[in-house]
């Protein structure tokens, strides 16, 4: 596992002339790491960047060469992204990744949604991700990297025997599977998916967003569910009135995705989407505890995501009644 700090000679000889300044290890989950600094040049200019490498043998959906194509194939298509500036080859010594500009602005949701400093930005966010999303899906998939094929009924089925894999009683989830495999959207051409396009993954500014991170959950499917994802109560963090990440109306999404060339989406088609991501959050939260209690990871984190999943039964009953 490459779990020692990167060498500061070795980014120096990939990057350019100058110095590293301000190497930190910000979070992320076991499928990699991310880390903050500065490259100054030998005057004085400074260069804000992130490296995002796989620990050792990568755990995650895919690499982290996977995820800098994902990101720009993004930007040619006018997605905001951060700049990849170097893909790391075996000659760098530091792993398997690659380096990004680092883009300021905010990325915790409740700062977002209740700072002063972004009370400007928020009535245009869910327009914002309805353009942004629209983007997105427009993507040329013949240019992307090998990505998994995820339509709505193998989702609906993967949870099903997810939640099977866990031994214990579910039933709210169990009637919600039902529903939806008794609504499952017509098949759509596939397109490429974010697969956690939701407040939390946005870097926003008091301008509104200004780049997407997060592209380890990327697959090809129906584009509706990076909607309704955005949708779930759990991306509101609080503010349940704001169907939008806390944020926006659904029409704002929606009209907006539509203007920048979306394909449209019906309401019984988001509310299928929001109803499966509940589901697959509430199942996330299930496997999450149980490798607390199994000591596979003994984590406090883990083991309080476990305590959510009530949360997630009463959402999806709600969803399941018309009350998103």
């Amino acid at each position: 596992m490459t779990r020692s700090v990167p060498d500061a000679d070795a980014l120096v000889a990939a990057l350019g002339p100058g110095r590293i300044d301000g190497l930190r290890r910000l979070s992320g989950g076991a499928s990699r790491e991310t880390w903050s600094f500065d490259l100054v040049a030998p005057d004085g200019t400074r260069q804000g960047l992130v490296l995002r490498r796989d620990p050792g043998a990568h755990t995650g959906q895919f690499d982290r060469a996977t995820e800098s194509r994902l990101l720009e194939c993004a930007a040619e298509a006018g997605v905001p992204v951060p700049r990849v500036r170097l893909v790391l080859r075996d000659e760098h010594g530091l792993g398997a990744g690659f380096v990004m500009d680092r883009v300021e602005g905010e990325t915790i949701p409740r700062r977002i949604l209740r700072d002063e400093a972004y009370a400007g930005a928020l009535p245009h966010l869910a327009a914002q991700c309805g353009e942004i999303a629209a983007r997105i899906h427009a993507v040329d998939v013949d240019a992307l990297p090998s990505l998994a094929v995820q339509d709505a009924a193998m989702q609906v089925v993967q949870q099903r025997e997810l939640l099977d894999l866990f031994g214990e009683p579910h039933p709210a989830f169990e009637l919600a599977l039902r529903w939806l495999d008794a609504r499952v959207p017509a098949p759509t051409a596939p397109v490429l998916v974010h697969g956690d396009f939701r407040n939390g993954n946005f870097i926003v500014g008091p301008d509104g967003i200004r780049a997407v991170l997060d592209w380890e959950l990327a697959h090809l499917g129906d584009p509706a569910e990076d909607l309704g994802w955005l949708c779930v109560k759990s991306w509101r963090f609080g503010v349940d009135d704001k169907l939008v990440g806390g944020f926006g109306d659904v029409r704002d999404l929606l009209d907006a995705y539509a203007k920048a060339g979306g394909r449209a989406v019906d309401e019984a088609t988001l509310q299928f989407w929001v109803a499966l991501g509940t589901v697959k959050w509430g199942v996330i939260c299930v496997g999450q505890a149980f490798a607390h209690l199994s000591g596979a990871v003994r984590s406090v984190e883990l083991a309080t995501l476990g305590r959510r999943v009530a949360e997630m039964e009463w959402d999806v009953l709600n969803i399941l009644d018309g009350k998103w």
